[in-house]
């Protein structure tokens, strides 16, 4: 009962929306704002697989794809892919000094690089036997960073999550020119340990080009830096961190945010997101003037969701499963806020539905639908996803358009 009152609160308002023909032809501008479906397709694949099922329902209708991404896993390709950029790949400092191919995004407008820093300082770099939060580094985002500034790039997307590292973004600095150095004027080692000697920052050498820049961080946690809800007690144990390395770097990132308000003027130690990382979020902060925000909202300005919004009728986004964790700050949930702001009703195709994700319309989706419409595996759903995708999409217009058409009779 409850799908069935969204379905048909979605095709009231459609009806109040669009115009239709004696003839039964729907004229609807429809924005196409999927998210990547995870292993199988990108978001622009599964936008244009949406597009064909529309296009079997209504034939003139205007359609804007506009793929989007949460600001996690996959943001990198989605944006350089729909901005017609290119991705690039260079030799880095891996999290324990290891050489590690890092990949960053050109973006093809606005000349923004997109950097994800799992790419370099990742959790998926380090062996879960050889994880050690006490010596992993930022070193190679660093790296990652002056690669796009010698390439031309002043404006910066950078995601921080899934780091194997808790030094604050100290190894970030280092690799920019910023010396930090213990009470004897020696340069501290690698790591979240070796802040606890943090006692001079000198920003004398810092890459002179930082300041021409800008810095969007994609960040969508809200954990200060030091505490029992900070960096190290919170993120520190998935990382490999006992319960004595985490009262190590704790004690660690406390000193590290006193050296930088008092070099820096900079405070860190509980501003919101701070401790995102590894307390990367808090160095950025200090360093570089990173603005922290959520990732969806970063990306959704990037794509000008907003501009392809006006004068929509409806939205179709989708994900590769909607459940109760769609509504914290997903891509769907952004793009149906977003429309939701303009009257605009929205639906979800999705490659399944999983637990409570009836929640997501309390949250801006009207109408969500699976993909699926038998019994299948995994690998058989993704194998024919765009086929899949397309037909869903097909049946949910089609209910739509059956509803105008009843509402029509009606009055």
């Amino acid at each position: 009962m409850a799908v069935a009152h969204h379905v048909f609160s979605t095709i009231t308002i459609l009806y109040n929306q669009v115009s239709l023909q004696r003839t039964g032809k729907l004229y609807m501008k429809i924005v196409v704002a999927p998210q990547a479906f995870k292993g199988s397709l990108s978001a622009t694949e599964v936008g244009n697989s949406m597009i064909k099922g529309i296009e079997n329902v209504i034939e003139d209708s205007n359609n804007i794809l506009v793929p989007v991404a949460d600001g996690g896993d996959g943001t990198l390709e989605t944006l350089v892919e729909s901005s017609k950029g290119e991705i690039n790949s260079i030799k880095v400092t891996g999290p324990l000094c290891e050489q590690q191919d890092a990949a960053w995004g050109a973006l093809g407008r606005n000349k923004t690089a997109i950097i994800e820093m799992a790419r370099s300082s990742g959790l998926a770099l380090v062996p879960s036997n050889k994880l050690n939060p006490l010596i992993a580094t930022t070193y190679g985002l660093g790296e990652v960073i002056s690669d796009a500034l010698n390439r031309g790039y002043r404006d910066f997307i950078i995601g921080i999550g899934g780091s194997a590292t808790n030094d604050g973004g100290a190894g970030m600095a280092q690799a920019l020119g910023i010396r930090l150095l213990d009470s004897k004027g020696n340069e501290l080692a690698f790591g979240g340990e070796s802040l606890s000697k943090l006692s001079t920052i000198d920003m004398a050498g810092i890459d002179s080009r930082i300041k021409e820049s800008n810095f969007a961080i994609a960040c969508d946690v809200n954990n200060p830096l030091t505490g029992p809800e900070g960096a190290s007690a919170i993120y520190g144990p998935q990382k490999g961190a006992t319960p004595k390395m985490v009262n190590i770097l704790d004690k660690a990132l406390t000193n590290f945010a006193y050296i930088v308000e008092k070099h820096l003027g900079t405070e860190i130690d509980q501003v919101e997101g701070a401790g995102a990382a590894g307390g990367l979020g808090g160095g950025l902060i200090a360093f570089l003037n990173g603005k922290l925000r959520k990732g969806v909202d970063i990306v959704l300005d990037f794509v000008e969701l907003d501009k392809a919004l006006v004068g929509a009728n409806l939205v179709i986004t989708g994900e590769g499963q909607l459940d109760f964790q769609t509504i914290y700050n997903k891509a769907p949930i952004g793009v149906a806020k977003r429309a939701k702001n303009l009257g605009i009703p929205v639906i979800a195709i999705s490659g399944s539905l999983g637990k409570n994700f009836s929640v997501v319309h309390e949250h801006g989706i009207d109408a969500a639908s699976p993909i699926t419409s038998k019994p299948m595996t995994l690998e058989e759903a993704s194998k024919n996803a765009p086929e899949l995708i397309s037909s869903a999409t097909e049946q949910a217009l089609r209910y739509l358009k059956t509803g105008v058409q009843v509402f029509k009779n009606q009055i």
